[in-house]
C-alpha cells in the first residue's frame, strides 16, 4: 500500500471510531453541534431571569457571561461555573465572537441599541429584553439590521407568544366585538421614583462596578446612590419610564390583534410633582410621575381608524359598565380594554386572563382557532421559540413565525416611544412658559407624526427626541 493511500484509510478508520449515530448516544441526548453557544450581557435582575429560561431549553450552552457589575452577576456566574465572563462587551465580542452563536441582551435601556447592532454585525441572533431600544432612530436602525445581516431576533415582551393574545385575535376575526375604534392601556407603574430632581450629593462607586462602562453611550455624571440597579428608569438619560418598562407588554396586544403600525399623530398631559405651595416642580431630566398619552392610528384593510390611550401612574379608564362592580378590571393594576362597535373585551398584563364583557359571554362564546398556539408553559414558549428559530435559521418558518421578531417588535418599540417623545415635547413647551407652572402656551398641542420618515412635522423642536445623541466614543 503506497504511503498516502495508508494515511487516508487509516484517517477514514479512526473518524469511524468518533462519527457517531445520534440513536447511539441514546435518547433525549443532544450533540453539541445541535446546541447554540449563548453569550448573555447584563445577567443581574432580569438579564438572570433570561438566561435562565434561555438555558431550560435544553437546546443551548451558556457559554459567556458579561456585567458590569460583579454584585449583580454573581448569582448567575455561581450557577454556569464553566461560563467565560467579561466585563465589558466590546471585549467580549472582539475574543469571543467565533464561538458565538447567539446573545442574549438585558441591560438598562440606553445601551440596547449599541449592543445589539454590534452583534447583529458580526452575524449573531439577539434577543433583547423590552423596550427593544432608548429611542425612535435606535429602534428603526435595528430593525433594518436584523433583515440586512439576517439574524434572528426577539424582544423580551414575553406576553407576545401568550395564549391570551391569541384568543383575543381569534375573537376579534371571528367578529366577536366587531370594528374596534378604542383602545385603553393602563399601568399602576411606576414603581420607582419619577418626577423629581437629580441628586446633588455624589457618593464612591463600589468597587464592584464599572461606573464608566454602566454610563455607556450616556452623557457623564458622578455616581448617585439608589439609581443601579432599579431606579435608573425613571431617568431620561438611561430609562423610557413606565411606558417604556410596561408599555410594550400592555400596548402590543392591541398591535398583534389589530396589527397597527406607526401612529399619525399623538398628544398627551403629564402630571406634576408639588414641591411647594401652588407651585409645581419641573425636572425635565426625570420622566413624570403619572401621564395620559393619546395616539392615533390608521385602520387596516377597510377598518376605521383606532385611538389608542396611554394612561399610567395609577390613571385607570371610566369602568365598562359591562364589567360587574365587584369584578376586577384586568388585573386591577394593569390592562388593555378594547372598546368595539359589537362589544368589549380586556385582558390583564401580557395578554393573560383574556375576557369578553360582560364576562359571562366568555365561556359561552365558541370561535374557530385561526393562530396557531406557541407551545410552552408560562413565558417559556416565547424564549423557546426565539431558540428553536435560531436553530433553524434566518427566513426558516420559525423566525417567520416568532411573536416579536423585530419586523414586529420596532414598528410596536417606535409607538410607545412616540408617547415618550410626546412627554418631552411637552417638556420642552413647559420650559418657554418660564415658569408659568400649570398655565403655559400649547399645553395640549397635537403632533403630527411621520411614520415612514421618522419626523414630527408640525413642531420641529420635538425631532431632536427622535435620535439622542451619544457620549463621546460611542456610535451605533
Amino acid at each position: 500500500m503506497k504511503r498516502n493511500d495508508f494515511i487516508r484509510k487509516g484517517l477514514l478508520a479512526a473518524a469511524g471510531f468518533y462519527i457517531v449515530p445520534r440513536h447511539v448516544l441514546g435518547k433525549g441526548f443532544i450533540a453539541p453541534s445541535d446546541k447554540l453557544s449563548i453569550a448573555a450581557i447584563g445577567i443581574g435582575g432580569k438579564g438572570e431571569v433570561d438566561v435562565n429560561y434561555i438555558a431550560g431549553s435544553g437546546r443551548t450552552d451558556i457559554a459567556y457571561l458579561c456585567d458590569v457589575d460583579d454584585r449583580r452577576a454573581a448569582p448567575i456566574r455561581g450557577k454556569f461555573p464553566s461560563a467565560k465572563y467579561y466585563k465589558d462587551y466590546r471585549e467580549l465580542l472582539d475574543k469571543e465572537h467565533k464561538h458565538i452563536d447567539a446573545i442574549s441582551i438585558s441591560t438598562p435601556d440606553h445601551m440596547h441599541a449599541v449592543i445589539g447592532m454590534a452583534s447583529m454585525q458580526l452575524g449573531k441572533h439577539v434577543y433583547i429584553q423590552k423596550p427593544l431600544t432608548h429611542d425612535i432612530y435606535e429602534a428603526r436602525m435595528l430593525t433594518q439590521a436584523a433583515a440586512r445581516y439576517k439574524v434572528v431576533t426577539q424582544m423580551g415582551n414575553q406576553g407576545a407568544s401568550g395564549d391570551g393574545v391569541r384568543q383575543l385575535i381569534d375573537w376579534y376575526r371571528a367578529g366577536i366585538v366587531g370594528d374596534i375604534t378604542e383602545v385603553y392601556c393602563f399601568t399602576n407603574r411606576p414603581v420607582w421614583p419619577q418626577g423629581i430632581q437629580w441628586p446633588d450629593r455624589k457618593t464612591s462607586v463600589p468597587a464592584e462596578l464599572d461606573w464608566n462602562l454602566w454610563l455607556g453611550t450616556a452623557p457623564y455624571k458622578d455616581y448617585v446612590d439608589n439609581l443601579v440597579p432599579f431606579n435608573w428608569r425613571g431617568w431620561w438619560d438611561y430609562g423610557t419610564g413606565a411606558l417604556g418598562d410596561m408599555g410594550c407588554h400592555i400596548i402590543a396586544p392591541a398591535f398583534q390583534v389589530l396589527e397597527l403600525g406607526y401612529p399619525t399623530e399623538a398628544e398627551c398631559s403629564v402630571g406634576s410633582v408639588y414641591v411647594g405651595e401652588f407651585k409645581a416642580g419641573y425636572f425635565p431630566d426625570s420622566c413624570p410621575p403619572s401621564s395620559h398619552i393619546i395616539l392615533k392610528f390608521k385602520g387596516v384593510g377597510g377598518k376605521p381608524d383606532v385611538k389608542l390611550h396611554w394612561m399610567d401612574g395609577g390613571i385607570q379608564p371610566e369602568r365598562p359598565d359591562e364589567l360587574g362592580p365587584s369584578e376586577v378590571f384586568g388585573d386591577g393594576d394593569n390592562a388593555t380594554y378594547f372598546i368595539g362597535t359589537k362589544g368589549k373585551m380586556m385582558c390583564a398584563t401580557y395578554g393573560q386572563d383574556p375576557q369578553l364583557l360582560p364576562t359571562s359571554r366568555t365561556a359561552q362564546t365558541k370561535v374557530p382557532q385561526t393562530i396557531a398556539r406557541v407551545p410552552g408553559a408560562d413565558q417559556s414558549g416565547h424564549y423557546n421559540s426565539w431558540v428553536e428559530a435560531c436553530l433553524a435559521g434566518y427566513g426558516s418558518d420559525k423566525e417567520k413565525n416568532l411573536s416579536s421578531n423585530f419586523k414586529v417588535a420596532g414598528p410596536l418599540t417606535e409607538s410607545v416611544l412616540m408617547g415618550n417623545l410626546a412627554i418631552r415635547s411637552y417638556d420642552v413647551r413647559r420650559a418657554r412658559a418660564d415658569g408659568k407652572g400649570y398655565d403655559f402656551p400649547g399645553r395640549h398641542m397635537k403632533l403630527l407624526w411621520d411614520g415612514a420618515n421618522m419626523k414630527i412635522t408640525n413642531f420641529d423642536e420635538a425631532n431632536q427626541f427622535v435620535r439622542r445623541t451619544y457620549r463621546q466614543g460611542w456610535s451605533l
